[in-house]
């Protein structure tokens, strides 16, 4: 079973022993995680295709995503959470937050079908998906890690400008696809973004200083 770890903000507690996430109503999450050992987790365009048709059925009905990136060995989202996100679920006797539910039921079912394809067992993604409260200090993080998930294909040299790779929601911001995934109006407002500037600021070097702020 995967067991979701958390990153503290305004004083969160683990919901038990296994460190469920809890999160907090109108606060901004990075949430990632990567593949056991750095192994990929997409192996096919057809893999992170699917993958973000579970996020819309598991991820998206519990919160507003406004940023995500997969990559061949990791994936990122940046979401909002409201009054669903906080909502919780009788499982196993306990109450569980809805959308670590959401999680947890995302990898463990995308797990199943990898293995099933690549014709394997065991994990495929590490233990704990991790998620950083971007609200926590005097600066705004956001608007850093909403940048800093777009550059991370360009970053790592999969392509040659960030609207090449086809798997995160940058394509979406810069008018070139016409995705659903992520309220792209409320990112806007959130984030303080310019749609003037968007595609400059996207291209913006990233002080590292402020990249560790958001993990």
């Amino acid at each position: 079973m995967l067991y979701l770890a958390y990153k503290a903000c305004h004083g969160c507690e683990p919901w038990h022993a296994f460190g469920i996430m809890e999160f907090h109503e109108n606060q901004l999450y990075h949430i990632y995680n990567r593949g056991n050992n750095k192994q990929r987790i997409f192996f096919c365009p057809d893999n992170y295709i699917y993958f973000l048709q579970k996020v819309r059925l598991h991820i998206k009905p519990n919160c507003d995503i406004l940023a995500y990136s997969l990559m061949p060995n990791h994936f990122h989202f940046i979401v909002n959470a409201d009054f669903r996100t906080i909502q919780t679920k009788k499982k196993a006797g306990q109450e569980r937050n809805v959308l670590s539910e959401g999680i947890r039921n995302l990898l463990s079912s995308y797990t199943q079908a990898i293995n099933k394809q690549q014709r394997k067992t065991g994990s495929l993604f590490q233990q704990n998906t991790k998620s950083k409260c971007l609200d926590d200090s005097d600066v705004n993080y956001a608007p850093v890690a909403f940048h800093y998930v777009h550059q991370n294909a360009f970053k790592a040299g999969l392509v040659d400008r960030i609207e090449d790779w086809p798997y995160s929601s940058f394509r979406d911001y810069a008018g070139i696809r016409a995705g659903t995934l992520c309220n792209k109006r409320l990112a806007f407002e959130l984030l303080g973004l310019s749609e003037n500037t968007f595609y400059e600021d996207s291209y913006a070097m990233i002080n590292h200083d402020f990249i560790t702020k958001i993990y």
